[in-house]
């Protein structure tokens, strides 16, 4: 009896409750400004060390070859003493023709930017009929392929006779030259949509400019992207070459007049802002091009 009594006892006691313990959730882990530092110095270093680097060897191999006298081309410490104006200060103006790379650079520039942006509407466009439609394909592709190979000095007598203009001539110069290659690659992107996308426009029956604007454009961007920076590069070749024949304030022309006066140091600066400019061109539109289509055109 006892027994049984201590047993219920035991039963209707209530259970001790177990002892609580502490988790310690982890401290968030915010990047500071000092630990974010190095990596970003580490890639500044690895992204700008090499390129001077290398500019040091070729210049110290430049002026080794040509630093003797006599040479027939200027090194580079007789370019700084021969054009170092033209370095120091790109934007002075002292007369008409008299003026600083830098004005001659924007000045080609300004053409390139009208050539440029003619052809990159019409080289979409028509691009976009060329790649959408078998029959013009068909028809149009074999004058492009013919017309694409004629060198750009080859249309500025035509564009001279047409315009009688050296600007407006210059200018359709760059479009006839920077627009195939824009033309060419929207038609190849336009013929690689996938199938599927023209099923889901069909579902939708979205019509032809919103097929244009929604499915053909973003589908074929990386390609006009490709097309457009390899047109961005022809166009400043061919706005060098026609300013040389066409004049003006150009810095096509001013390479032109310092051969006629024999300013070889200033050809070579004029050298340096041909190539800078066109670099940056170049990454310009590749950057955009990697924005608009997220990465799928590299920059």
């Amino acid at each position: 009896m006892t027994l049984a009594v201590v047993k219920t006892q035991e039963a209707a006691a209530p259970l001790a409750a177990p002892e609580a313990k502490v988790i310690a959730l982890p401290t968030s882990q915010k990047t500071s400004f000092a630990k974010m530092l190095p990596r970003y110095g580490r890639s500044l270093v690895s992204n700008v060390v090499p390129p001077l680097i290398t500019a040091a060897i070729l210049l110290l191999i430049w002026q080794i070859a040509f630093g003797r006298a006599g040479a027939t081309l200027p090194s580079p410490v007789q370019v700084w003493k021969d054009a170092s104006d033209l370095i120091v200060d790109p934007f002075f103006v002292t007369g008409p023709q008299d003026i600083g790379l830098g004005w001659r650079t924007l000045t080609s520039l300004q053409r390139v930017g009208i050539g440029f942006s003619l052809a990159a509407i019409v080289g979409v466009m028509v691009g976009a009929l060329v790649g959408q439609s078998v029959w013009a394909m068909r028809g149009l592709d074999p004058i492009f392929q013919i017309l694409r190979t004629v060198p750009p000095l080859a249309w500025l007598p035509i564009s001279l006779a047409a315009f009688r203009d050296s600007s407006p001539s210059a200018i359709f110069v760059i479009f006839i030259t920077s627009i195939w290659p824009i033309l060419i690659n929207t038609a190849v992107g336009v013929r690689n949509i996938p199938q599927d996308y023209r099923n889901v426009a069909q579902v939708l029956r979205l019509n032809t400019f919103e097929f244009f604007w929604k499915i053909m454009l973003p589908s074929a961007a990386p390609y006009i992207f490709t097309g457009l920076r390899i047109g961005i590069g022809l166009a400043w070749l061919a706005i060098v070459a026609a300013e040389m024949l066409t004049g003006g304030v150009g810095i096509g022309f001013f390479i032109w007049d310092a051969w006629n006066s024999s300013r070889l140091s200033d050809i070579v600066v004029a050298l340096f802002y041909i190539g800078f400019v066109g670099f940056v061109l170049d990454r310009i539109v590749g950057a955009i091009g990697s924005l608009v289509t997220r990465g799928t055109a590299a920059a």
